[in-house]
């Protein structure tokens, strides 16, 4: 089963980091390749079961349920439902830590998945990079990092 992994510091305190991170309904607030999102009727957004309906900045949709979420452990965990990415079995989890030292946040995001051998490397090199990289570089400067300031590590 591939995995897709990136990490990289914000520059911010980890609860702040963490109040943005957490809302699952947040995303186009801070990941430039989010247009849009919607919580589908059902579970509420910060309810385990809610469905996220993600409008991509490319046209594409992709749907995800919420499986896990941990204030504590600063982090959730949810699985895509349909995508335009050839994949089965995708189970991705961001976290949100605090760098003691200097006051800041180590965010991590990654996920597991399935598709034909063929497709695996692709897929995770759009995983890590395309989106959680993109995403975690994003949220950074959201929170005052320049570029270049997020010790991003993949």
């Amino acid at each position: 089963m591939p995995k897709a992994y990136a990490s990289g510091i914000v520059p911010a305190d980890a609860d702040a980091v963490w109040g943005v991170v957490r809302d699952f309904d947040g995303l186009p607030s801070w990941h430039p390749a989010i247009a849009g999102s919607e919580i589908e009727p059902g579970p509420r957004a910060a309810e385990i079961g809610a469905v996220r309906k993600l409008a991509l900045t490319d046209g594409n949709t992709v749907r995800e349920r919420l499986v896990r979420l941990d204030d504590t452990e600063r982090g959730y965990t949810y699985d895509i439902l349909e995508s335009p990415f050839p994949i089965r079995s995708y189970r991705a989890t961001i976290r949100v830590a605090p760098v003691t030292a200097t006051g800041e946040a180590f965010v991590e995001w990654w996920c597991h998945f399935d598709a034909d051998a063929a497709d695996e490397a692709e897929l995770a090199e759009t995983f890590a990079n395309g989106v959680f990289a993109t995403g975690i570089t994003s949220l950074a400067e959201k929170f005052g990092a320049g570029e270049h300031q997020t010790g991003l590590h993949r």
